[in-house]
This record gives structure tokens, C-alpha cells and sequence, in this order.
């Protein structure tokens, strides 16, 4: 078979399997129509694979997606027989059935024992997680990831293809964005280094080549177009990725070093954009994914979810060390520039870029980062998880404009313990906004007499104390006279242990003027501040929040 295929998540299935009849049943007849079953529809179907030139083995039982082959051409033949001779239970085609040559597929479907199927209005990215979601409900579970390069890997496939056309690469998407990049160590142009720096072809370069009709005739050729070297600016190689008819993205190689590129490079390409269209699929359809990722960490972190399934879903290992970041601005309540969505995506793109296997999980505008496979050494894991937090908040909080506070949640030996490190992770986070001491990460150890003292608030925020304390009355006089601060000054003046100049110093008053504030306190509300309990009783229900409007009765930040 000349197309071959990278296996897809999933993989036979154990025991009888699921029936094709019930595949079918399952996933309805808007996603695939049967053309033709020489072997029934009781057959087992085990799996779904996806044709790429990378890795030639089709499994027993499979389902064949036939990713970029007419269903008219010879190699369509070839395809069905080949995979009817490994034993996979059916092929899928495009939409297009031609009606000439539709005898010669059917007759070699029925030669090779193997089902013979079409794709509908479904695009096949969308078919991929439709058969997946059936697969699933129907009761095939996930296999583990192959060996070797993985399906939707691709970094990997950018690498291999630099080997072979003796170049850099890249791999964009429609617009431009670039999706992965070889790790060529030479130095590259000018162009190159923009466009990885920025993750996309810079704007202005974009225009030229749309104005110049360069995307016009990239997206209507399948051959590769070549550009010789001019000054500065080396030779480049680019080619679409195409998925039947559909256009995916495009693979650019561009010569380093002042070398020419392969002499088979155009041939080089031209296949690797065959083999790239599988990955680039297997890429969409993990946006699909992701929802369902990020809610079953939710529900992990949550005490209500399976290790396991968030394993499977998002590749972590389940039996090894891991822990979470509670990650927020100090004010505990927007993300960065006050798009909480901006937050989460540059946590994502910085975890992956120190080589973290992270899931972002959004929390009501902060964010909780489950940091898998971490070192099995416990003090090894602390020190990478520090240093994870404090490269975290010092790029956020430059996106942000404003502090951003990461509690570090307690390393815990596999992902079941998933949910107690979120426990910890918010206490820290919690305790930082509160203690607004300028630090930026922090372990539960670090802020324990906060944690300890938002506990006590906690326990007493519905306890009902006797009317006409003194912070009431002192509460009550600031709401009837605009512009008096008295329950400010108190404030003040007990978090600074009755240092008068630096309780001034907080509010940007002279000295005197908190001298006669304090007067005023005292004889507004007989408050006694030589007295031991008046000031814990004030201070606690300070801490409560008595006498700032809309923040009584809660505790904390």
C-alpha cells in the first residue's frame, strides 16, 4: 500500500468488540454510508486508523479512514485490498463516488472480505471524533499511545521532514499560524526567526503574498512551489495539506547554513504533505478533545472523577508524581487584562515550553494547573514546581499589567491525589492575595498563620455577635457622615501593631491627622484600645469584613 497510516488513539477492541451494525447505529447515517459488506455487518470492528505514509501496518479489525485517496484511482484498489488482507473491517472514501470505476472498488472490496464505506457532509476531522465518540459509547476502550511518532506529533513529523529535505521546516495552518518547527540548531534568516518568534508569519509579510496572489495559487496546485534564493533570504520550498479536497495548512522548508537543499527535496515534500494531512486531522480534532480533557481534570480535582479516564484523555501518567498551581492576579478576581481566556492560554503555551505535561483547568477567573509526571525524588519535585511558579507569575503578570500569585499545591505520588493538592494550592493562592506581601509563589508552610487565620474567620463568619460593639458603632457613624474613614484608620492603625507614623505612612496622612483620627475613634465609639480583647474583637470583625458595604460578613479575600 503506498498510503499506510499512523494509528489513531484507538485500537482493537478486547473480547468480541463492537459490530459494525452497531458502529453505524451508533455514530448515524448523516456521518458514513455503507456502500457494500462482503462480510456482514456482525463483523467486529476494533479501532479507527488513518491512512499516512509513516507507518505501513494496518490492524486486524480496524476501520480505515482513506485520507486523500480518490475513491476512482488505481491506488483506492490498492488501499481496499491491502487493508482486506490485514484484516481491517472496512475503508472509508470522501463523498465523491465515481460512477465509472465504482464496479472495479465494490468488486475488490468483495475479493478482499472488507467493507466499503463513504464519508457524507462530514468534513474528516469531524468524522475522526464522531467515530471516536462512537467507538467510545459503544464500548471500545482507548489503547495507550503507539511507539514512535505519534499521531497529531507534530513537532516529530517537522523533524523528520528537515532530515530528509536537509532544511528547516515549518508546518502553518490556513492562516498562517504556525503550528510546529524543526529543532534546526543552525542559524536561520531573518523571516524564519520572526515567524517562530511571533508563531505566525509576520502580518505585514502575509499581506505582501495575498496581494501578490501567492495563497491563491498555493491553495489550488497540489505541487510544490519553489522560490530560489534572493540575497539575504534563502531558498524555500512550500506545499499544501490536503485532506480530500479540503485545504488543512501548508509545510514550508527553507535552506540553512547558506546550503542548498536536497536534491530530492521537492519529492521529499511533496510526500511529506500527504503524510502531513493525518496529523494535521488528528490536530483539529484535539481542539475537539480538549473540552472533553479539561472536564474530566475537573472533575478529578473535584473529588467526583477517575484518574484513569483523565489519564487516557490527556496522556498523563496516573501513577506517577503530581501537583497543582492555583494561579490568580492579586486582586483574586480577573485574569490577565481582564480576559481570564488569555490567562489560560498563556499558562498553556509556557508550561509546554519548559516541557511540562500540564492540563489548564479555568476557575472563575483564576486558573488551577495540574502539573503531571513529575520527579518521583520528592525535594527534586518541590524545587521544579517553585520553579515552574515563579517563571509563571513573572511572565504573567508582564502580560497582565498587574501581580499575579501562584499558590504551589503539596506533590502528590499519582493523580488520584489530584484533588488534595488543589485543596493546598488554593489555601497558598489565597493566603498570598490576602497577605499582599509582594511575594509571588508560595507553599502552604510559607503562609500557614494566614491560612490558620482565614480558618477562624471562617468558623465565625455566622456567628452572631451582641449589637453595639465598638466597630459597629464606629461602622455605622462612617455611613452617616460622607467622607469619614474612621474604620480605615482603625484598620490601619492594628495591622501596625499601634505604630502611628506607619499607619499614617499606609493612608498618605501626617501623623497628627491619625493622632486625632484615633481621638475620634475613641470617642466615636468608646472603643478602648488599651484593652487586649476590644482590640482581637476589633480586629476580627474587621477581618470580616464590618464596615466595608458589600464585604460584610465575608472572610478573606
Amino acid at each position: 500500500m503506498t498510503e499506510s497510516r499512523e494509528h489513531a488513539e484507538w485500537g482493537p477492541a478486547a473480547g468480541p468488540g463492537v459490530t459494525l451494525e452497531r458502529l453505524l447505529s451508533v455514530v448515524g447515517p448523516g456521518a458514513l454510508e455503507l456502500d457494500t459488506a462482503p462480510g456482514g455487518l456482525a463483523v467486529a470492528v476494533g479501532g479507527v486508523t488513518l491512512l499516512d505514509v509513516l507507518a505501513p501496518e494496518v490492524r486486524p479489525g480496524e476501520l480505515v479512514l482513506a485520507v486523500g485517496v480518490a475513491a476512482g484511482s488505481g491506488q483506492a484498489v490498492d488501499v481496499v485490498r491491502r487493508a482486506g488482507a490485514a484484516g481491517a473491517r472496512g475503508v472509508v472514501f470522501g463523498p465523491e463516488r465515481p460512477e465509472g470505476s465504482l464496479g472495479v472498488l465494490r468488486s475488490a472490496a468483495h475479493e478482499a472480505g472488507t467493507a466499503l464505506l463513504f464519508r457524507t457532509w462530514y468534513r474528516w476531522e469531524e468524522l475522526v471524533a464522531v467515530l471516536r465518540a462512537g467507538l467510545a459509547a459503544a464500548g471500545v476502550p482507548p489503547l495507550p499511545a503507539a511507539r514512535g511518532l505519534v499521531l497529531g506529533d507534530l513537532d516529530g513529523l517537522a523533524d523528520a521532514v528537515a532530515a530528509l529535505v536537509g532544511g528547516s521546516v515549518t508546518i502553518e495552518d490556513t492562516e498562517s499560524r504556525v503550528l510546529a518547527y524543526s529543532s534546526t540548531e543552525e542559524n536561520v534568516d531573518e523571516m524564519r526567526r520572526l515567524t517562530i518568534l511571533g508563531r505566525r508569519v509576520p502580518a505585514w509579510r502575509v499581506a505582501a503574498m495575498r496581494d501578490a496572489g501567492f495563497f491563491r495559487a498555493l491553495w489550488t496546485t497540489d505541487d510544490v512551489l519553489h522560490r530560489r534564493a534572493q540575497g539575504d533570504n534563502p531558498e524555500r520550498l512550500v506545499c499544501a495539506v490536503r485532506a480530500g479536497g479540503e485545504v488543512l495548512g501548508s509545510v514550508w522548508v527553507a535552506a540553512v547554513g547558506g546550503r542548498p537543499l536536497s536534491p530530492n527535496a521537492a519529492q521529499a515534500l511533496r510526500a511529506a504533505s500527504r503524510a502531513a494531512a493525518p496529523h494535521l486531522l488528528h490536530h483539529r480534532t484535539r481542539g475537539a478533545d480538549s473540552r472533553l480533557v479539561e472536564d474530566a481534570a475537573r472533575a478529578l480535582l473535584e473529588e467526583r472523577g477517575s484518574a484513569e479516564v483523565l489519564a487516557e484523555r490527556a496522556a498523563l501518567p496516573a501513577r506517577e508524581p503530581c501537583a497543582v498551581l492555583a494561579v490568580g492576579v492579586a486582586d483574586g478576581e480577573q485574569g490577565p487584562a481582564g480576559e481570564p481566556s488569555r490567562m489560560y492560554a498563556l499558562l498553556a503555551l509556557h508550561c509546554a515550553a519548559l516541557g511540562h505535561r500540564i492540563v489548564v483547568v479555568p476557575a472563575g477567573g483564576r486558573a488551577l494547573v495540574l502539573v503531571g509526571a513529575l520527579d518521583r525524588d520528592e525535594d527534586r519535585a518541590r524545587e521544579r514546581m517553585t520553579a515552574l511558579g515563579t517563571s509563571l507569575t513573572a511572565r504573567l503578570s508582564a502580560a497582565a499589567g498587574a501581580p499575579v500569585r501562584a499558590g504551589l499545591g503539596e506533590v502528590v505520588p499519582a493523580l488520584a491525589g489530584a484533588a488534595r493538592s488543589r485543596r493546598s494550592a488554593e489555601q497558598a493562592l489565597k493566603a498570598l492575595v490576602r497577605t499582599g506581601d509582594g511575594r509571588a509563589v508560595a507553599w502552604v508552610e510559607d503562609v500557614a498563620d494566614t491560612i490558620g487565620v482565614l480558618h477562624v474567620l471562617e468558623a465565625l463568619r455566622d456567628l452572631e455577635l451582641p449589637p453595639g460593639t465598638s466597630v459597629a458603632r464606629l461602622a455605622a457613624f462612617d455611613a452617616e457622615h460622607a467622607g469619614s474613614r474612621l474604620v480605615e484608620s482603625l484598620r490601619a492603625y492594628l495591622d501596625h501593631f499601634g505604630d502611628v507614623p506607619a499607619a499614617a505612612r499606609s493612608l498618605s496622612l501626617h501623623p497628627n491627622t491619625m493622632r486625632y483620627r484615633l481621638g475620634r475613634i475613641t470617642a466615636v465609639s468608646g472603643l478602648d484600645l488599651g484593652s487586649p480583647d476590644a482590640r482581637l474583637l476589633a480586629q476580627l470583625q474587621l477581618r470580616l469584613g464590618l464596615g466595608d458595604g458589600e464585604r460584610r460578613g465575608t472572610p478573606g479575600p
